[in-house]
């Protein structure tokens, strides 16, 4: 992730489990309203909201199921939305290879994590085969 030259803070922290279908469609929700609680335009929520959908989607398909934690961060006066996607699956053993648009290790069209990475603020994304991945993905109000 990118650094800034203050410290991030977070607040008004939520965390879910994404182990259903169902758990996808709570996390859009809870990513949304953190994002209008946070003042970002309508376009930037909904980028991030179909950031948030496209990476639980992934954790439930690929990870077997993880967790999601979402919070209102600020730098300074700069406030945004911080989304982070936990699981313990298989992991990515190719990381570059999973960024590229149209690569998919299932039945996808090969978008989620490309698009969530062009959609994002910031992106971080880590894993390790047989350890599961992480992804972290922040929108800035403008």
């Amino acid at each position: 992730m990118t650094s800034g030259a203050e410290p991030v803070e977070e607040s008004a922290a939520e965390e879910a489990l994404i182990v259903a279908n169902a758990d996808v469609v709570k996390a859009r929700q809870t990513v949304r309203a953190l994002a209008q609680q946070a003042r970002l335009s309508l376009v930037d929520q909904t980028k991030l909201v179909t950031a948030a959908s496209e990476l639980a989607r992934n954790t439930l398909t690929y990870g077997g199921g993880g967790t999601m934690r979402v919070s209102i961060v600020s730098r300074g006066v700069k406030r945004g939305v911080k989304v982070t996607f936990r699981d313990e699956g298989p992991g990515i053993s190719d990381l570059d290879l999973a960024l590229t648009d149209g690569w998919s290790s299932g039945k996808g069209m090969g978008l989620g994590l490309s698009g969530a990475r062009r959609l994002a603020d910031e992106f971080e994304l880590a894993s390790e085969p047989g350890k599961g991945t992480r992804v972290v993905v922040v929108k800035w109000a403008r």
